[in-house]
Order: structure tokens, then sequence, then C-alpha cells
């Protein structure tokens, strides 16, 4: 029982087992336990902008230098835009090696094209260059934090966190601590909230598993299969040998988020756990400065996942309908899906949006094909949503180690002894003040 009380890892596990039961077995009544997984996600979301705002602006404050910033944004969107590309193509590749939909042979006559209307609203959000970065800037700066966009806010924070730097001595400092303060109040929020992961991964996995059943698995298993493959395959070979050559592994890397990463397995939204994450990054050894630029920008151009299944889907979606596609063709969609990948977070259903804003752009694929993947979006959504997760923090890491941030054996000791990482003795680093650690996650 004390293990249950204070593992947080132990209790999301048994939520997830007993979820999956009462979903089961009961889905009548599980279906109206939605709730409480949306209604922890949008607890957590409540949070998200302030939050990124806080770390944006002190990390910018704290590097003491705006070229030292400069250089961290600079290289991150580089890293950002490799690991993409590599994505897209791996997803291309898998696609056009395994054919998951060849021999479908769909009567596009029998889908039912209703089904895509609630998203084609969105679609514009994702489409053109012009809007694209129009979309960026907030209408006024209050709306930066009420639009649910993170890249919105990032723009704010970082014209903000430079403004501030720029000021005396004696007008910045007192903002500077302002602000400290008020993040220190955000992670204290967040800290009461966690508590209640494990209600809402019960509520999120019931009514998931009730409402679409088993069934929906088995009709379209293999490209359920290959697309978890080819994630793990990422994960564990690509971004492990990253992690190998800064002299990590990939695996204890794995283990230091494994609470993260099971509450991000039941809600299906890597939002709901983006605070506690940037919490342990730091704690890691990664300074302020890196994980305050990386991890907000990642959760916008750095989707490692939701790029791979981008084009896996959309050459899926081709091959179910009859369409052959050449290597013209394909090097068109990588081209087309190296645009539409950027800045989908913050959209309802962002995948499914982004698909159709893919095929709309290239009509030679039939966009009503994506009713075909409808009912399976929300159990790729479960690895999709911990892939880009941990693509952020390994990108991080990185991008750290590039900067020399890195407190190589703190690194070292926290992945290689997880008693080391819940013991008290290990100092928060610097531009973060302590936190009560056990309250947030142990």
């Amino acid at each position: 029982m004390k293990l249950i009380r204070n593992s947080l890892f132990t209790q999301v596990i048994i939520a997830l087992f007993l979820g999956c039961l009462f979903g089961y077995f009961s889905p009548e009544i599980a279906k109206n336990f939605q709730v409480l997984g949306t209604g922890f996600v949008k607890l957590v979301k409540m949070l998200i902008a302030p939050l990124i705002f806080c770390v944006i602006v002190l990390g910018i404050y704290g590097a003491g230098d705006l070229k030292k910033a400069g250089k961290v944004g600079a290289k991150t969107l580089i890293y950002f835009e490799v690991m993409t590309s590599i994505a897209l193509v791996l997803g291309l590749i898998v696609a056009y090696i395994f054919k998951p939909g060849h021999g479908m042979n769909v009567d596009l006559s029998t889908l039912d094209a209703s089904q895509l209307e609630k998203y084609n609203e969105n679609i514009h959000a994702v489409t053109g260059v012009s809007d694209f970065f129009l979309n960026m800037i907030p209408q006024t700066a209050v709306g930066a934090f009420t639009g649910n966009d993170v890249l919105q806010v990032v723009v704010f924070a970082i014209l903000f966190g430079v403004a501030l730097s720029m000021l005396p001595k004696d007008t910045k400092d007192p903002v500077a601590s302002l602000i400290d303060k008020i993040s220190q109040v955000i992670f204290k929020i967040m800290a009461l909230i966690v508590k209640l992961a494990p209600i809402g991964v019960f509520g999120a996995i019931a009514f998931t598993v009730a409402q679409f059943g088993i069934a929906t698995l088995v009709n379209l298993g293999y490209l359920i299969l290959i697309y978890y493959m080819t994630v793990i395959f990422f994960v564990v070979v690509i971004l492990g040998l990253i992690l190998k050559l800064l002299g990590y592994n990939i695996f204890k890397f794995i283990r230091y988020f494994k609470e993260e990463i099971l509450i991000v397995c039941g809600t299906s939204s890597s939002d709901s756990v983006l605070p506690q994450v940037m919490y342990k990054l730091k704690k890691l050894g990664i300074k302020d400065t890196t994980v305050s630029l990386v991890i907000p920008s990642g959760y916008s151009f750095n989707l490692d996942g939701f790029s791979i299944y981008l084009t896996l889907a959309v050459v899926f979606i081709a091959q179910a309908t009859g369409v052959h596609l050449s290597i013209s063709d394909l090097l068109i969609i990588l081209l087309i899906t190296l645009f539409t990948s950027k800045g989908a977070h913050g959209i309802p259903a962002s995948a499914i949006v982004v698909l159709a804003a893919t095929l709309s752009s290239f009509p030679i694929i039939p966009a009503i094909g994506l009713v075909l993947i409808l009912s399976i979006d929300w159990v790729i959504g479960i690895i999709r949503a911990v892939s880009n997760l941990i693509g952020n923090c390994v990108a991080t890491l990185v991008i750290g180690s590039w900067e020399k941030d890195v407190d190589v054996q703190q690194v070292q000791r926290m992945l290689n002894d997880p008693n080391w990482a819940k013991s008290e003795l290990v100092q928060t680093p610097p531009q973060l003040k302590p936190i009560d650690e056990k309250s947030i996650i142990y």
C-alpha cells in the first residue's frame, strides 16, 4: 500500500489496467467517464501558456547574453528541421516498402464524406505560407495566452525577454524576480494537479476502450502495427544513436521519464506533462536557457512521431484507394509535408486536420480516404504523443550538449541510478528555485 501511495508510476499503471477493464466490460457506463481525462488535460493546459512565458523570459534573462540565446534558438531550429525530415522520409520509406494499404481497393462511393466536415474548418490554419507566419503573431498580448497556441506564447515571450534584457539593471531585476516568483506558484499548482493524473488516465482510457472497442484495432491492425514498429525503430535506433554519440543510453533516458510517458499513454496528449518534463530536464542537469527555448518550440516544430504518421498515412490512403504514386509524387508529398507538419499544435484533432491539408495540396489522392483512418486515430495518437515527447526531451539534451549547457556528471548520475533521481540531495539546476520535488512527481 505504501508503494501505491508514494509512486505515481504505480498509480498510473493501475489506472491504465482498471480503465481498460472498465471500458471493456461496462462500455455504456465508461463512456460517461471521458470528463475525467478531458478535465485533467484541461487543467494542465490551463498552466502551459503562463508557464512557457515565465520560463522563456527567465531563460533569456538568465543567459545574460542575447547572442547566446540567439545561437541556441538557431541551432534548435536546424536540429528540428533535420529530425523532422528524417521522420518524414522514414514514414515514406516504410509505407513504400510494406504497402499497408495495398490490395484494399476501397470503393470511394461507400465512404461517408460528412465525417470530415468538422475537420475541414481548421484546414486554413496549416495551409499557406503567409497564413502560417501570421498565425504565429497573436492579435493581442493577452490573446497569446487565451488562444491555446504555444507558438504565439513563444513569440511574445521571446520579445518580452529580449526587451527585458535590454533594460537597465535596476529596472529589469525586479521584473525578473516577480516573474520567477510567479513561475514558482505555477509549479506549485502543477504539483497539485499532477496528483490527479491516475484519475485522468483512468477516465481517458476507459472512455477510449468503450467508445472504439477492440474491433477497431483488428480492422486496420496492419497499419497500426507498422506505425508502432516504425516509431519504436525511430526512438530506439535513430534517437538512441544520437544519445549514444553523446555518451548516454536511450533506455535509461526513457526510464527517467517513465511517469510522464505513462500519463501520455493514458491521455494521448503530450501537453499533459509539459510542465513536469521541463522541470525534470532542468533537474537532469540542463540549463534553463536551453530547456526554456527548446521544449516550447519543440511542441510545434519537432513532432517526430507526428511526422512519421503524416507521410505513412498519406501513402496508405493512396494505396487503399488505388492511386499509384511515382518517385516524383513521393518527393512532392515530402516537400508538402515538410511545411504542413509545422505549427499543428493547438489545433483540435491536429493529425486529421494536417492530413486533410496535405491531401488538399496534393489532389491526386482523394481526401475522402481520410475516413478510413478516423477510427484508429486514438490508438495511433498514443505512441505518436509519446514519441513526440521523447523526441523533444532528446532534442533538449542534444542542444544543451552542443552549447555545453549540460552538467554531464549530473546527467550520468540521474540516468544510471534511479534512486539518485529521487534523492533529496540532488540540487535543482541554476535559475530554478528549489521546489518540493516529492509534491510534483514522487
